[in-house]
C-alpha cells in the first residue's frame, strides 16, 4: 500500500476531511505548535482537516479558519470566506480573531507542472501568510508555512527568521513521498524594539527576582546586571527574547 493510500484511506476511516490532517498532526508533534486553549487561525483552510485537528488540540482555545471556499461546518470552529490577498479580508480577520498564537497555512498554487513557476507561486503564498501573521501574530507566537523547495527558498527562510526566535524546516512522513513541499517553521514571533548589539540610554525602574535591574523601552521589558532602580544608564543589548531581552551596562 503507497503511503498516500495510507493516509488517505486513514482519514476516511477517522472521520478527517484530508489526508493532510495528518501533516499538523505530525508538524505539531515535531514542533510544539498547539497548546490547550491557543487561537489558531488556518489560512486557505477548505476543506478542513488542519482545522479538525486544531480544534481538537486545543481543547478550549479558539481556531479560525480562511478560504475563498465555502468550509463545512465544524464543532469550535470560525471560518472567514474571502480572499487573503484582498484588504477587506485581512481586515476582517484582523478585527474578529485580535490576536493570534498561531497561524498555519498549507496554502499550494494550481500545479503548472512547470517546477520553477510552482515554486515561486508557493514563495508568494507563504509570504501572504507572512504578512497575515505580521498583522495577528502575537509576541511569542509561531507560524507554519507551506512552501515547495527551490531557489527562493533560502531568502523566504531568512526573512521569517528576522521576525522569530528561530527557523527550522520539518517535512512530515504523511507528505507524499515524490512532492518536493516541506513547511517553514517560525517560532517565537520577535516584537522587540531594539536587537541585538543595540546601544541606548535606559532609567531603571525597578528590580527583578534576580536582582537584575529592569528598564522599558516602549513597554518592552530589559532587564540590566549589575544597574540599581533609580539610575539611568548606558547599555548594550546582549539578547532578545519576543516579551523580553537582556543587556549589559556598558557607562
Amino acid at each position: 500500500m503507497s503511503g498516500r493510500d495510507e493516509y488517505y484511506n486513514k482519514a476516511k476511516q477517522q472521520g478527517y476531511r484530508s489526508r493532510s490532517a495528518y501533516k499538523l498532526q505530525q508538524l505539531d508533534d515535531t514542533a510544539d505548535l498547539i497548546a490547550s486553549g491557543d487561537t489558531v487561525i488556518d489560512l486557505g483552510a477548505a476543506p478542513g482537516g488542519w482545522l479538525q485537528v486544531a480544534a481538537e488540540r486545543t481543547d478550549d482555545g479558539r481556531v479560525v479558519g480562511v478560504d475563498r471556499q465555502r468550509i463545512e461546518s465544524i464543532d469550535g470552529v470560525e471560518t472567514v470566506r474571502g480572499d487573503l490577498t484582498e484588504d477587506d479580508t485581512q481586515a476582517e480577520l484582523a478585527e474578529r480573531v485580535g490576536e493570534a498564537d498561531l497561524v498555519l497555512s498549507d496554502m499550494a498554487p494550481n500545479m503548472t507542472g512547470e517546477y520553477d513557476l510552482d515554486h515561486a507561486r508557493s514563495v508568494h503564498l507563504a509570504r501572504q501568510a507572512l504578512d497575515v501573521a505580521r498583522t495577528v501574530l502575537a509576541p511569542g507566537g509561531d507560524l507554519v508555512v507551506k512552501v515547495f523547495d527551490g531557489r527562493d527558498l533560502d531568502d523566504l527562510e531568512a526573512d521569517i527568521e528576522d521576525e522569530f526566535e528561530y527557523v527550522r524546516t520539518v517535512r512530515p512522513e504523511a507528505s507524499r513521498d515524490e512532492s518536493s513541499e516541506l513547511y517553514l517553521v517560525g517560532k517565537g514571533r520577535m516584537t522587540a524594539p531594539v536587537e541585538t548589539g543595540d546601544e541606548l540610554s535606559v532609567e531603571i525602574t525597578d528590580t527583578g527576582d534576580e536582582g537584575d535591574g529592569i528598564a522599558k523601552v516602549e513597554e518592552y521589558t530589559l532587564f540590566v546586571s549589575g544597574a540599581e532602580e533609580g539610575e539611568t544608564v548606558r547599555v548594550r543589548i546582549e539578547d532578545v527574547k519576543p516579551r523580553f531581552g537582556f543587556a549589559e551596562r556598558i557607562d
